[in-house]
């Protein structure tokens, strides 16, 4: 179990650090990768590649891991990510220009390590949320 702690760490520290050398490393070369808006990867250079794209875009982004529950070659964490949208964000619809905001999302990610390495990942986040965030999407009223 310390190595698939240690390996999930690595993660976080190399994805705080934007460190797109160390993120490549930890993913498996035939990761099976899946994220919301129905990306999926099967190599470390795309998923590595899914990670950049928010990075590029939220150039002060960090991810805070607020609880996780490891279990064999399983992490489940519930994460927090910040940063302020000040780049293009690339999105399968096309890029989403900078709307200078501060986002605050949560999600979840389902993991699993074999051999030091990420070699399955399923990402959750709240898309609409990170819209309504980003100003692409108007404000619930309340009644």
């Amino acid at each position: 179990m310390p190595e698939v702690k240690d390996t999930t760490d690595r993660f976080v520290a190399a994805f705080n650090a934007h460190d797109e050398r160390a993120l490549d490393a930890v993913h498996a070369d035939n990761i099976k990768f899946n994220a919301p808006g129905g990306f999926k990867a099967t190599n470390a250079k795309e998923a590595t590649a899914f990670a950049m794209t928010w990075l590029k875009a939220f150039p002060d982004g960090k991810m805070k891991v607020r609880s996780e529950i490891i279990s064999g070659p399983w992490v489940v964490q519930e994460v927090v990510m910040e940063g302020t949208h000040t780049a293009p964000l690339e999105s399968p619809t096309g890029p989403i220009p900078a709307t200078y905001k501060k986002v605050v999302g949560y999600g979840c990610q389902l993991l699993r390590v074999e051999n030091a390495k990420i070699a399955e990942a399923r990402i959750y986040f709240d898309q609409l949320d990170q819209l309504k965030q980003l100003g692409l999407l108007p404000a619930p009223t309340t009644v």
